[in-house]
């Protein structure tokens, strides 16, 4: 069995938020798959642009909570931009026991609620 790495584990989560925004009926207008550039995405819906921060969060951890001062950096770049700023947080973990890597081609369980917008 082999874990997935941090930007396995990362990409797992971004298609997870790329999945509803397509279903949400967002454009994508700029993807970055890498962990420390941000946003991940920068989407337009509505003729508003938007600026969403993805983080694979690791149980025990609470996908809700995010880092208020890169939230804080990435919505005054939006503001320039006049976008708006969402955190999408998403838990992943082992299905069988929580406490175990998320291995490749294993179940894994999901903990997402959706986008949190940045004020």
């Amino acid at each position: 069995m082999k874990a997935l790495t941090e930007q396995e584990l990362h990409n797992l989560a971004m298609n997870i938020v790329g999945r509803e925004l397509q279903a949400q009926g967002y454009e994508f207008m700029g993807v970055n798959s890498k962990p420390r550039k941000n946003p991940q995405f920068v989407c337009l819906k509505d003729k508003q642009l938007h600026f969403i921060v993805v983080r694979n969060v690791p149980f025990p951890g609470d996908p809700r909570n995010y880092d208020e001062v890169l939230l804080g950096k990435v919505k005054e770049q939006a503001l320039k931009f006049e976008a708006r700023t969402y955190y999408a947080g998403v838990g992943l973990s082992n299905a069988e026991d929580r406490n175990l890597p998320v291995y490749l081609n294993e179940a894994y369980l999901v903990n997402y609620e959706g986008l949190i917008e940045i004020y």
